[in-house]
């Protein structure tokens, strides 16, 4: 680990294997609630109630998974193991989840949530050991931003593409009707994803395997269960840290309502035809596109805890007006829509990015006060977080849904006027609340550049005198 930059390959190849996330996460919260409750025809709370638990299950897996990824000690060092070993799980849970039975509700709600736990469990194994590598690659303040934009160019670009090609081809229907809604496309996405995912985590290990595929520098540790036990239940109550979640988790939870809901707002409300499904994809990649280009210039300028808090209100803003005018008697028309869409996304995207880096930062200022270094940890942390996303935003859009009496098997144009009325009040108005209070938590975080650069410092000498590693 230097603080040396990192070549263009190489953030290229690490932000390769972000795609395997990206379709995971765009397919959970784009088409997941609208298949098994339009298609399937599975209640829309029972999805919602099926994701939450597969998240709480999640509350589990991602810290053992981070503490096994930092135990892990090989020639091949201890990320790229679990890189190369994620790529078939990652395939065949894909695939289960877009191939359920015909069955009762119970059955299938049974088999939603195991598999959305499989699901869960297979990219864990990929991405906790993929962001904890970030630290190890670079100490510097602002490389740790460059290489995560990477990350999430990488990621959005190949949801996007995935979606892109969903609404062009896999889920094509045969009349003008919403493609969300063609039952018979769902297992051709199922299995071009799953296997566009496999590759997509194998060639990125393969990419970063000449650099970082190596022992570390730092000793591994061999604790009982019970130390291990109380050592990461002491290295998760950074405050740092938990102010971090807290604020990422109500800005993640709107990126996560904002996707669920997407499909019943551009159906239903919207009315959007086959070809302007496909625009509103390039609207969202044209965000990204914004957000890699912008996000390291506003960290330097602003600072990450800043940006956060800004983007996060914008994003909000942005993305909620096209309703506040509707409900205001206001016409909207869909280019008007689509680009205030795209640059509420890349706001949106650039909080991501900037939440990504900082807990990069947390890892030194958590070993300057445990002596222990846990990027896998803090990882596995920042993952579940990152999760929460779709497991909150699809139950929140699922008890909205629900609440506002939005009826299963609802035809575009025939849906009570009232209804829609009441989906794009509450919708926007949560969105906003959520917004407000994720600024306020990311200004308070405690790590700025300067503290992150002294504490390096502190470190390094410390590190001389002890004639150990840094």
């Amino acid at each position: 680990m230097t603080g040396e930059r990192v070549t263009l390959g190489t953030k290229l190849s690490y932000g390769f294997g972000a795609i395997a996330y990206g379709i995971k996460d765009n397919g959970f919260q784009v088409f997941l609630l609208i298949f098994y409750n339009q298609v399937v025809g599975l209640p829309a709370d029972q999805v919602g109630l099926a994701i939450l638990i597969a998240l709480i299950v999640d509350a589990l897996i991602d810290p053992a998974v981070g503490v096994l990824s930092d135990r892990t000690d090989t020639r091949w060092g201890r990320r790229h193991p679990w890189l190369y070993g994620s790529a078939l799980p990652i395939l065949i849970a894909w695939l289960l989840l877009w191939n359920p039975p015909v069955a009762s509700h119970s059955v299938q709600f049974a088999w939603l949530l195991a598999v959305a736990i499989g699901v869960r469990l297979a990219l864990s194994t990929n991405e906790v050991p993929s962001i904890a590598l970030v630290p190890e690659m670079t100490r510097d303040y602002h490389e740790r931003t460059s290489i995560l934009r990477y990350r999430y160019l990488f990621g959005w670009g190949g949801g996007l593409a995935m979606l892109m090609l969903a609404y062009g081809v896999l889920l094509a229907p045969a009349n003008n009707a919403s493609p969300a809604l063609a039952a018979q496309g769902y297992s051709r996405y199922g299995l071009a994803g799953g296997l566009i995912m496999a590759a997509s985590v194998l060639l990125s290990a393969l990419g970063t395997h000449r650099r970082y595929a190596r022992r570390s520098p730092y000793p591994v540790a061999r604790h009982g269960i019970g130390e291990t036990l109380r050592n990461m239940r002491a290295t998760l109550s950074n405050r740092a840290f938990l102010t971090l979640m807290a604020a990422a988790l109500f800005a993640f939870a709107n990126q996560g309502i904002a996707f669920a809901m997407s499909n019943y707002v551009l159906t239903f409300v919207w009315l959007f035809s086959k070809a302007e499904f496909f625009t509103y994809s390039l609207a969202l990649f044209a965000g990204v596109v914004g957000a890699f280009f912008g996000v390291t210039l506003l960290n330097v300028r602003f600072g990450k805890r800043a940006t956060a808090a800004a983007c996060s209100l914008i994003s909000a803003g942005l993305g909620t007006l096209p309703y506040w005018l509707k409900l205001s008697g206001v016409a909207v028309p869909h280019p008007l829509f689509l680009l205030l869409v795209g640059a509420s996304t890349g706001f949106g995207v650039a909080v991501m990015i900037s939440t990504g880096s900082m807990v990069a930062d947390v890892v030194e200022a958590s070993q300057a006060e445990t002596g222990r270094r846990e990027e896998g940890l803090f990882a596995a942390g920042y993952f579940f977080m990152q999760k929460s996303v779709t497991g909150v935003g699809i139950f929140l859009s699922g008890v909205v849904l629900t609440l506002i009496g939005f009826p299963p098997n609802a035809v575009p144009g025939r849906v009570d006027p009232a209804v829609i009325e009441r989906l794009i009040t509450v919708f926007p108005a949560v969105t906003v609340a959520i917004a407000a209070i994720s600024a306020v938590l990311y200004m308070r975080f405690p790590i700025g550049r300067a503290d992150h650069e002294a504490r390096l410092a502190k470190l390094a000498v410390a590190s001389a005198e002890s004639g150990g590693n840094p």
